[in-house]
Order: C-alpha cells, then structure tokens, then sequence
C-alpha cells in the first residue's frame, strides 16, 4: 500500500506524541498499531479494536483485550457489488491510502481512507473510523465508481462481512450465541443459540403484510467476546443482516438487493455501516449503537413518575368487557397497590372512527368521563388502548377518506391482518393531522393520563403508491412512520405533559426509529418468562438509564405467575387479572384466593423497591453463557440480583460489588443468606425457577 504523508509511520507518531500529552487511549492504540499487520496493508486500532487491512482491502478483525490481541475474524472481504452476468466484484487492489485525525458529531477519531480497483471496470472507496469516546466501534462507508466505458447493472451489495471464528479449543454447544434485530411473523426470540445449522435472514424491511422493520443489529458472541454488524442511518433502510453457521465460525454482513445501472463514471454510495467487538453478551453493542444515535439526534425522551407505576389492564375481560367488569374490579386493582387501570381493547366501535361502542357505552362520552372519574376516584390513573394507522371495512373513516390509503404497485389497499383492516400511509399529511386530532380528544376530552398504542402493524409498513399522496418516492411511507408517531406523542405530551405514552408492537423487535415516540416499551406479548428477560436486556441497553420497560401481563408468563422474570429484571409490574368473577368459561384470568395471595406479596415488593427505577447493570452477566441465568440492578447504594434456572444448587458470583462487606437476603422469602464483599463475592444457593436477592452495605 502506498504511503502518502499521512502514513502508518506517520500516524504512529502523531499517537506517540497524544500519549506523551497524556491521552491513555492514544497510547494503547500506538502499541497495537505497533503489532504486525499485513505487508503493504495497513491496521487501524484503538484500545479495544484493531482492523488490519491487505492490498485487496480484505480485512481481519481483532479484539484487545488489556493490550492484549485476541483474533476475532480472519481474512475476509468486507465489502462487495453483485453485478447482473458476472460474479461478485469484491477484491479491490489497493492504489492509493490515506490516515488523518477527524472531528465529528461523535467526536475526535482516525479516519482511514483506501481506494482500489477491480480491473478496468470498477473502483471502491473505503473510510473507516474510530472515535475515542467509542472504543471498539468502527464506521464506515463505501462506494464504488464505474470506470469503465459501459453501463454496469448492479443487482446488489454486501458490507462489513464477518466470520467470527469457532472458539480455538471445542467447546460445548451451544458454541455461539445470537442476538438479530429483525421481526418475525412467528414472534420468535431475539436472543438465540447458535446451532450447527443456523441461519437466518434478518430482512429489515416487511417480511409479511404487516409485520417488518426492526433494529438494525445482527450480534454473535462466543464465551471470550463477539462480533456485531448493523447500520447507522437515521431512517428505515431495506437491507438484510444474515447470520450463518458453517465449519468454521458464524458469518454476519449488511446486504441489499438493488436494481440500479451505473453509467460510465457514475458512484453507487452504500450505507453507513458499523462493526463492533465486545466482551459478554450483546448488551455491549445495543449501548453503544444507542449512544452514537443519539449523538445523530435518535434517543428516548425520559419517562415520567408515572410510567413506573404498576399497570392493571382490562384486557383480561378480551373485547367483551364492559363498564360494570371494569367498575367491579376496580377496589381489588386499588387494595392490591396496583397504580394505572387500562381500558383495553373493545371499547370502540371499530379500528378506524375510534368512537365509542354505544351497547357499551349508551350514553357515550358521559359514560366514559364517568368511568374516567371513578377511576381517579379509587387512586388510580386511566390509560386507553388504541390502534391508530388502520383502517376497517365499513367504518366511516374508510367510506369517506378513502384517500388515506396505502395502496401497493397494483394499486390495492395493504392488510393489517389481526384487526381486519387496511392500512393507511403515514406519510400523508391527512392521515397525522386525523390521528393527532384523535390524541386530543382522548386525552385532552375525555382526560386519559395515558395510552397505549398498540398493534404489529406500527413496526413497519410497505411502500406507498397511491397517486394521490404525490411522494417524491413510494419509500417516503416507510421512512415517514417514524414522523407519524412522533407526531401523536408530541401531541400527547403537549396536551398533557406528564402522560404515558406506550408502544406495543405487539411480538415484533421494535423499530429504533420511533424510539423517540413513546416513554413505556412492554414486553410486547411474550410468549416465554425467557422473553420478558431477553427483551428486557435489550431494550434496557437501547433506550438507556431512566427508561421505562415493563414486562406485560404477567398471565403471559411461564405459569402466568412469574412475576420473578418481571422484577427482577427491573420491569414495571403488570396484570390482567378479571375479578370478582370471569365470564368466559375458557381461558379465564380470574383472581382466586390462592393466586390473590402471590399477587399481593410480588406487587408489594415491585412498590417497596422500584427497581425499574434502579441502573440495569447489563455489562455484569452474560445471558447466553452465564449459568444460572444472572440479571443485576444498582439503586441506592444496593445491588439486586436475580438469578433464573429450572433447578440449581451451587455457588453463584455476585458482581460489582463496591469495597466493604454487604448483607444478602432473599427478599422474595424474606430470609438472610450470609455476607460476601468485593473480593469474596461467591454464595452457595440452591433454588428453583427463580432466586431474587439484594446486596446490602454492611
């Protein structure tokens, strides 16, 4: 690789002379700069990630580990074009190279930029960066030029393709773990073992007609640390992050299908891609993607008191519930501690008008300010249920503003399939301003101190087609969902700013972009006490310190009482409980006596400690590799732990414990089980199911 005045050498002496000014991240990358590379390549590094770089511009990955190299990928080619009739152009040799000091909204870093040829045909061009304030993640972007004197057909990309290497020794299976930010109609986990024959897609787009979308994140991790991909635009792209199991490791990468020529000269820019290594579980990387969005100006905005309170929902009753259910419950929901009595589903009378249901509801809006009222009147705070951006055949939404909808290509409407519904597009001035005057009536009217916005159809939706919305591209629904929900959370919080807004995707992975649209994620319809776990990690990494995350309706559990996963995890508590009776004679959510009595004590304890209030200390443990199952919390001044196994007997370590002795007790049974401190953290247990503990100065 040719030196330019920016050289290796050169950049080695800049990094010297940081480390001399006192910069102990500039001296740690200066000693791994000084590790061999590839001649004639290049290596890019800081204190906890170094790429090395070949005259091909195949790349390896390294982790550090206290100065330490540890090889995490060998030699691959990151980046690649698809081109219609010949194979994929993906070894570039290298022409020229250049190293500079950069400053960015992330920060002082390096950038690395290197430019290469395939023949006479093509160029690419490659920036990395590395920032300072975010060791172990690098940026980048890649374009490629067609140099040639013909048209060049590109029907697709790859970028920051990976291997993760299989562990050095054999180990025992599961050898790798998976964490993928994609939405599957199966509702399957986020979290996964990596089995011999793994492989998933991870398509960022819809994968059915209204479930799509996702985080875009794909992460594999063995025992000693993992690999992530994922992207960094600032909308919803529809690329794919497949990961693979073969003989030697698991391969991740960002790609895209495409349809593009590229005259003569002209520049294809992919997306702005990253990769990352860490230490445990994936946990690592959802912090850190959140942090560098939120420096692009993507964040959650902070929860109010409210949104910690304990939840009791209607939905126990299903669509036939009705003022006199809701009304006879209520003093059990107030004696039990519980705070917020949601209003779910079936007080409408259709997805679409959003009016009241009159069989229900004879007088009305009278009745429902009513109910409002003796909600407040047992101490509790009302929460409505709604299903904004569906529309169902026969309301009057649909007879009368039909041009509200998203039609696809063939110019026919796209299905919300669990509401019977259809679609209608985000993008169009006249569907926000419809849904925004809806949030106002619901909580300015009629007084509502939240409301769930429910539905898997709000994760993502289908390009737009209909002519009379006139977008500059079919993509501006799908980038537009975002500015949708936003949209009615602004109005919320303008109309009343102490609400609490949730979103409720229901089974889907969540969108990073309408993050910044609600202040509670829920579980969103768990079907495994594994699920609240695992969603809780991750959102807890996402949306950071101070967010609000609750388990769902604890009924949704293993048993449907496990309210240890919720806890313990530092979720807000949440129930369907149907009381003094049920009238359905299946799946019955009734309160009898005996559940009552568990109920009581769990809630109890979520009120006393509030540890959805408490930091999640997610770096601690990992939750593939950890046995038990290991989730700590730090609140004033305390460590919590949780631990979760059919059946163990055996030391478990507590970690993070500052200096001094600390007192540790079963606070579930109310029993003390011995000291431990800082350097004599290991407690022998035995339990079953769960153990939840807190670590007290002593």
């Amino acid at each position: 690789m040719r030196r330019t005045p920016t050289s290796r050498r050169r950049f080695l002496q800049l990094a010297g002379a940081s480390a001399a000014a006192g910069s102990p991240l500039a001296a740690q990358a200066a000693r791994a700069l000084a590790a061999p590379s590839t001649p004639g390549g290049a290596t890019l590094a800081d204190s906890r990630i170094r790429l090395d770089f070949d005259r091909q511009l195949r790349w390896r990955v390294w982790q550090l580990v206290s100065g330490r190299p540890v090889l995490m990928s060998d030699w691959t080619a990151p980046d690649a074009l698809r081109i219609s009739g010949r194979p994929p152009a993906e070894l570039f040799a290298v022409r020229e190279q250049s190293r500079e000091a950069v400053s960015t909204g992330h920060g002082p870093g390096t950038r690395l930029r290197a430019c290469g040829s395939a023949g006479a045909q093509l160029e690419k061009c490659l920036e990395v960066e590395l920032y300072e304030r975010h060791p172990g993640i690098a940026v980048a972007r890649v374009s490629y030029r067609n140099t040639s004197a013909a048209p060049v057909h590109v029907t697709g990309w790859s970028q920051g393709a990976v291997r993760l290497l299989s562990p050095a020794a054999p180990t025992a299976e599961p050898a790798f773990w998976n964490y993928c930010g994609s939405t599957h109609e199966d509702r399957r986990d986020w979290v996964r073992p990596v089995g011999r024959e793994y492989a998933q897609e991870n398509f960022m787009g819809m994968t059915s007609s209204d479930y799509g979308g996702g985080i875009p994140i794909a992460d594999v991790w063995r025992r000693d640390g993992g690999l992530a991909v994922g992207h960094l635009a600032l909308v919803p792209l529809e690329v794919s992050l497949p990961v693979s199991r073969g003989a030697h490791g698991v391969d991740v990468a960002l790609k895209a299908v495409t349809d593009r020529v590229l005259a003569p000269g002209e520049r294809l820019t992919t997306a702005e891609s990253f990769i990352s290594v860490h230490r445990g579980d994936h946990f690592a990387t959802v912090t850190q993607y959140r942090e560098l969005m939120r420096e692009r100006g993507v964040s959650s905005p902070p929860a109010p008191d409210s949104a910690f309170e304990s939840i009791w929902c209607a939905w126990g009753y299903e669509r036939d519930c009705t003022l006199e259910l809701i009304r006879d419950t209520l003093p059990k929901v107030k004696e039990l501690g519980l705070g917020w009595a949601v209003i779910d589903d079936g007080w409408q009378n259709n997805v679409g008008d959003w009016q009241l249901d009159r069989a229900k509801y004879p007088r009305g809006k009278a009745d429902m300010l009513e109910l409002v009222s003796t909600i407040r009147a047992h101490g509790l705070k009302p929460r409505l249920w709604v299903a904004p951006l569906a529309a169902a055949p026969g309301s009057d939404l649909l007879h009368d503003h039909s041009d509200m909808l998203l039609l696809d290509k063939e110019g026919a409407p796209q299905a919300v399939s669990w509401w019977n519904s259809f679609y209608l597009c985000p993008a169009y001035p006249k569907t926000q301003e419809y849904f925004q005057a809806m949030v106002r009536r619901l909580v300015g009217e009629w007084g509502f101190d939240g409301l769930k916005i429910d539905g898997q159809h709000l994760n993502g939706v289908a390009p737009c087609y209909n002519p009379a919305h006139r977008h500059a591209s079919p993509e501006d629904s799908v980038t537009h969902l975002q500015d949708f929900l936003y949209g009615m959370y602004q109005t919320a919080m303008s109309t009343h700013p102490e609400a609490c807004v949730e979103l409720c995707p229901c089974g889907t992975a969540y969108s990073y972009y309408s993050f910044r649209a609600f202040n509670q994620a829920p579980a969103s319809d768990p079907e495994s006490s594994w699920q609240v776990r695992h969603k809780g990690k991750t959102l807890k990494g996402l949306m950071g310190s101070g967010a609000s995350f609750a388990g769902d309706h604890v009924e949704l559990s293993d048993g449907g009482d496990d309210f240890a996963s919720t806890v313990g995890i530092g979720a807000v508590v949440s129930t369907k409980f149907t009381w003094p009776r049920d009238p359905k004679p299946k799946d019955s959510f009734l309160l009898t006596p005996e559940r009552e009595v568990l109920w009581r004590h769990w809630i109890a304890l979520y009120n006393e400690r509030l540890l959805s209030k408490g930091t999640y200390r997610g770096e601690l443990y990992d939750i593939g590799f950890d046995r038990p199952e290991t989730h700590a919390i730090e609140k004033d001044g305390r460590l919590y732990y949780a631990f979760y196994a059919p059946q163990f007997t055996g030391e478990v370590t507590l970690r993070g414990l500052g200096p001094g002795r600390y007192r540790v007790r079963d606070y579930f049974a109310g029993r003390d089980l011995g000291e431990v401190a800082a350097g004599r953290d290991r407690l022998p247990v035995s339990f079953s199911r769960f153990l939840v503990i807190e670590a007290l100065p002593a």
